[in-house]
């Protein structure tokens, strides 16, 4: 009886401990790729140095292709994929089509980054983790600690990315809601947000704000007017905010004044719950920094592929 008992006190002991290995193994780590390629982090910085320094609006597309990645089915490098005959492309969801780019960039810095560790060893969705840092910095925003260790999935989901990815025209309701089912609260929602400090929208998503809404300065509107007609003129870009190539607060001191450019911008400002911390973030640069960061470190850990899950993918289009 006795020994029966000790064998069970062992199988328990070593359940225990396989049940807290694994949970420690499957954590993400700044310090991921140390050992197994010491170059990875410096190669993806150097690679979207050069693309933000040639052209200031990648930096903007490469973080809004890390946000839509993590928004569908978390951040597992689905976006990246190319349409066949068994992916319904992401890049083919609404809130992707003729709008998300920047994957040639991807493609460059997978390139690079295997050179540099002489075979495929990081993902293409930490990739994008990275790289979304990368262009902050790049663009003068503040840096944080990029947790690693993410795989890449096998599958894509273009109806999930329609259903996931936040719209332009959202209220506030609609826009809190949104982030809860991924697991982030109302500052998440309104420091990530703070994202639409450096990048450009098309007329068609903010035409109907312009020409109905109330809650916008009217010379603001007058002005996007000149540039967006009622009708037609649905690809013209507008700057997000009034610094657009610089990553600063200038995004929240326009919702102040009234002066977001989409619907789900201004709702952040609109007599709201979220209103006290788009006016802290309006005059604290610092507090917004340290926000963003956080909250970018949270969304990068929604449903990581981690261990044996997924794969690492030696082409970031397609599956292996």
């Amino acid at each position: 009886m006795a020994s029966s008992k000790k064998g069970a006190l062992h199988l328990l002991t070593t359940l225990v401990f396989l049940a807290l290995a694994t949970t420690v193994f499957s954590q993400l780590s700044p310090n991921f790729y140390d050992y197994s390629c010491p170059a990875a982090l410096n190669t993806i910085q150097r690679v979207v140095r050069a693309a933000v320094n040639k052209e200031k609006r990648i930096g903007a597309s490469l973080l809004r292709l890390h946000f839509h990645d993590c928004f569908v089915n978390g951040c597992d490098g689905s976006l990246l994929l190319d349409p066949t005959s068994t992916i319904d492309s992401e890049k083919n969801a609404l809130a992707n089509i003729n709008s998300a780019r920047g994957f040639e960039v991807v493609d460059q810095i997978k390139s690079a980054v295997d050179k540099a560790c002489g075979r495929p060893v990081v993902s293409c969705a930490d990739i994008l983790a990275v790289a979304a840092k990368d262009s902050v910095v790049a663009l003068g925003g503040a840096s944080w600690k990029v947790q690693l260790g993410r795989r890449d999935s096998t599958t894509a989901s273009r109806s999930q990315a329609n259903a996931d990815i936040p719209a332009p025209n959202f209220n506030l309701q609609q826009l809190i809601d949104n982030f809860n089912r991924q697991g982030l609260n109302e500052k998440d929602l309104v420091a990530l947000s703070g994202g639409h400090t450096v990048g450009l929208a098309k007329c068609q998503n903010f035409k109907d704000r312009i020409y109905n809404d109330t809650n916008i300065d009217p010379n603001f509107a007058q002005q996007l007017k000149r540039r967006c007609p009622r009708t037609g003129g649905d690809t013209i870009l507008s700057p997000l905010d009034s610094t657009t190539k610089s990553f600063d607060t200038a995004y929240f001191s326009d919702l102040v004044k009234q002066r977001g450019l989409l619907r789900s911008d201004q709702a952040l400002f609109n007599g709201g719950s979220t209103d006290s911390l788009v006016k802290q973030y309006s005059y604290n640069s610092y507090a917004f920094s340290n926000d963003f960061g956080e909250s970018m470190i949270k969304m990068g850990n929604i449903k990581p592929l981690t261990g044996n899950q997924g794969q690492i993918r030696l082409n970031c289009r397609t599956v292996n």
